[in-house]
Parts: C-alpha cells; sequence; structure tokens
C-alpha cells in the first residue's frame, strides 16, 4: 500500500484559518495556533450575537415608538393597550418605521389607540 502524505490535507486546513484570520493585527493573522483560537472565538460571537441583534432592534423599535406616542401624551404601553384592543395588528418595526418616516400616519393610528382607551 502506498504511504500517504498528509501534508496536502494539513496545508489546507490550515489555510482556510489563515485566510479567515485575515483583517487580524500581528500573530492573530500570522500564526496558525493563535489564529485558530481566534477565530473560533469569533465565530462563537457571531453566532451569539445573530441572536442577540434581534432582541437589540426590538428594543431600539419599542424606544422609538415610545418617544412618538410620548409626543401624543400616551406612553408605549397605552399606546399598545388601546391598539390591541382596536385589534390592530401592526409590528413593533413598522410602528416604529411609521413613527419615524410617516408622522402624520402614526398620529392616526394614536387616535386610534386612543379612542379604545378613553
Amino acid at each position: 500500500m502506498p504511504r500517504v502524505n498528509k501534508s496536502v490535507k494539513t496545508r489546507k486546513r490550515r489555510k482556510k484559518i489563515l485566510e479567515a484570520a485575515k483583517g487580524y493585527r500581528g500573530s492573530r493573522r500570522r500564526l496558525y495556533r493563535i489564529a485558530a483560537d481566534t477565530v473560533d472565538r469569533a465565530r462563537k460571537f457571531s453566532y451569539r450575537d445573530r441572536r442577540t441583534k434581534k432582541r437589540t432592534y426590538r428594543s431600539l423599535w419599542i424606544t422609538r415608538i415610545n418617544a412618538a406616542a410620548r409626543s401624543h401624551d400616551l406612553t408605549y404601553s397605552q399606546l399598545i393597550k388601546g391598539l390591541n384592543k382596536a385589534q390592530v395588528e401592526i409590528d413593533r418595526k413598522i410602528l416604529a418605521e411609521m413613527a419615524y418616516s410617516d408622522p402624520p400616519g402614526f398620529a392616526k393610528i394614536v387616535e386610534i389607540a386612543k379612542g379604545q382607551l378613553a
């Protein structure tokens, strides 16, 4: 049976890690062992933060909606309660976008919510 050279596979595996470490500083880019640790850590962060990003955006939308609702003498929770009573199903992403880019449309939605609270 012929002898197998492992260098081809090893070089390919190491090259893949070093290419993923492109853009890092110093040893993190040049030395395989340090680059491998850094790339592994970066991948863990990216996996975790893909989930965290969704929470962060929801929090941002709620903050924007609250600020816009308070300019109409209403709190965020009152606005959401009024919209639920009126059976208006607009998600927070769209509400935040309307509060930012379409104030007259948002004002109409606030009036609908106020009508249900009164």
